[in-house]
Formats: C-alpha cells, structure tokens, sequence
C-alpha cells in the first residue's frame, strides 16, 4: 500500500526502504514505524511510502485522512500569542516611561499584562527562542523586557518550578527596570558605550533591587534574582561579584534568559547573532558563567522547538534541521536542500548554522 507519510500512524511496517535524492536509505524496510520516524519522512520532504496493509498488531491500517490534517496547520491561539505580544511590548513602553518620570512600579499592573502571555506557555509550543524576530532595534529594550520574561517562566516551568514559575517570569521583566533611572541619553547611545557608561549601567541591578524591596506582592527569590541577575559562577558579573553557591537559582535562570535574547536580537550598535551560534558560545563558557544543567535544558528546547526549520549555513548552503540528538543540542544533522546531503553538524566544526530563514 503506498501513502504519503502524513497519513501514517505508529505501528505501520515499511515494505521499501526510503531513499534520498542522494541514493541514501533514510529508513531501512521492515523497520516499524514511530513517530520519529514519520517525522524524519516529512523533514525529507518524502511523498509517497511503501507499508504492509496490516499494523504489528494484526490490524488493519487505517491511513490518516490528509485533507483534515491540512485543516489543522495554524494554530488561532498563536495568532492571539502574537496580538497580546506586540501589545504587552507597547504597554511595557508606556509603563517604563512612567518609571522614568519617578511613577512607582505597580505590580498588579505589571501581573495584568504579562499573565495573558504566561497563559499562553500552558497550551501550546511556542518559538519562544526565536523571539528575537519581533524585536526591532527602536524598541529592543522593551521587546528585550517581555522575551526574557517569558523565556525565563518557560524555562522555569521545564525544569520543574510548578508554583514559582510564574514569580521568575515577573523577576525577568523586572530584572532591568532601575534602568529607568539611569540617564536616557545611555539608553538611547547608538554607538558602543564608553567605560564610565557601562559603569553607569551595571548599576541597574541594585537599583532595580531598590524599586522592588518593598514590594510586599514580591517573594524575597525574587527580589534577590532580580539584583543577582548579572551575577556569574566564576564571581565575574555583578554587582557583588558573588561566587556560585551564593546565587540563587532564579537568578540563574534570568541570567540565561537575558543573555540569550541580547544576543540574539539586533542592536543600534550590534547585529544579531544566530540562536545557535549563540548558544554554543553560551555553551563553552557554561562551567564559568552559567549553570551547566540549566544550560542544557534550555539549548534542547531550543532545538526542539528548530526541528524542521529552515537554515543558511556559514557556508552558504541551505539547509533543513533533520534530527537533533540530547547530548548535541546545537550541532544537529540536517539535510541540505541543493542534493539532499546528510551530514552531522558535530562532525563539521567549522561548520555551523548562520541564520534561520523560515520555521
């Protein structure tokens, strides 16, 4: 019986094996079909299979309905995602404004805005690591705010805070809020800042620490995440420079979030970097800077949210993410769209994943 992959279902026997445009088998016969495998055929771009007629269990197969499914492919809740997302971005800027103007930070303001997003992360699977798409570089700082706030409950959530999580998703949008009481002219600088700036800057942290402390609504985790949120293992961040046994590890969690995002998003003064690249660089200096297990949590949830995606390679081939194993998040096998080539990024050092072109 021949169908295409999106009508298989788990338990299917392949009667022929599957070939590449290269003349390499992607899935040997006989092998019984299982999710993974249905979508490694679709990543293939694979039309049409050979199955037995029965399943493993001696049944007989059904196949999938295609017309339904194609019914089924976006999803209205991340149209509503991305509605609330622009919208929260604007009303942040509006908030951050009035901050700046000595307006004191209104908690159940700030809660109304972000928990329609936050509700959001229960339903469905977000690119959540690729948020840096929306951002512009007129209003990265705020679109910068709402992102590592939602990367940090997201990420919070995943390892297992099933109470707090939403506390650290509030803590990451309000880790930079005392930059509303630096000087306006150091946020809006184009150009790379001079010392004395950055100096100015890395006092944000304290000063955020200042405008939360009474805030009764605020557990004391998040009031500490939120000044430690520059804080790294090695005791190089700041701004106590505290080693790290002494960070708490919502702060880890933020410092992660922040940094990703950062990089990941264009500047005024600096272009963007690949989600990628940017977490293999994050990945190398994690025994220093980061927790390592917190670290490795996040790069596979990047990658499981990239499966499928279409990416520019550093040598300027196409590619498609084909299959990405645990213990190598960032260097998965991909395929490339010119000759249907498969190759393993971990085996290609010097060659790595430049820009995602569409998901």
């Amino acid at each position: 019986m021949q169908v295409h992959p999106n009508q298989l279902v788990p338990g299917c026997i392949l009667l022929k094996e599957v070939e590449g445009k290269a003349k390499h088998p992607i899935i040997l016969n006989h092998t019984v079909i299982e999710e993974k495998h249905i979508e490694v055929l679709q990543h293939f771009g694979v039309k049409v299979i050979e199955v037995s007629e029965k399943l493993t269990s001696g049944l007989t197969f059904q196949p999938k309905n295609i017309k339904q499914e194609s019914m089924e492919e976006t999803s209205p809740i991340e149209q509503d995602f991305i509605t609330l997302y622009n919208d929260a971005v604007q009303r942040y800027k509006s908030m951050f404004r009035q901050w700046q103007s000595g307006a004191p930070i209104n908690i159940n303001q700030l809660r109304k805005l972000m928990i329609p997003l936050f509700n959001c992360l229960e339903g469905m699977q977000l690119d959540l690591y690729l948020l840096d798409k929306y951002s512009t570089k007129e209003d990265y700082f705020y679109h910068h705010g709402i992102s590592v706030a939602l990367i940090s409950a997201h990420l919070a959530k995943k390892i297992g805070y099933q109470k707090e999580w939403i506390q650290v998703g509030l803590a990451g949008i309000l880790a930079d809020c005392g930059m509303a009481r630096l000087d306006n002219s150091i946020l809006r600088k184009e150009g790379n800042l001079t010392l004395a700036e950055y100096d100015e800057v890395k006092k944000h942290a304290t000063v955020s620490y200042r405008l939360v402390e009474n805030i009764a609504a605020l557990s004391k985790e998040v009031k500490l995440s939120i000044l430690q949120h520059h804080e790294r293992l090695d005791g190089s961040g700041y701004p106590l420079g505290v080693k790290e046994d002494k960070i708490h590890p919502f702060a880890k969690i933020i410092a992660i979030s922040d940094t990703y995002h950062a990089m990941t998003c264009e500047r005024c003064y600096r272009k963007k970097q690949s989600p990628f690249k940017v977490m293999e660089e994050m990945l190398i200096s994690a025994y220093t800077k980061f927790d390592y297990v917190l670290l490795q949590t996040f790069a596979q949830t990047l990658l499981n949210y990239s499966i499928g995606t279409r990416v520019l390679l550093s040598n300027g081939k196409e590619a498609v993410i084909v299959f990405a194993k645990p213990e190598t998040p960032i260097r998965p096998i991909i395929r490339l769209v010119d000759n249907d080539e498969v190759i393993s990024l971990k085996e290609k050092p010097a060659l790595f994943i430049e820009k995602i072109i569409s998901k």
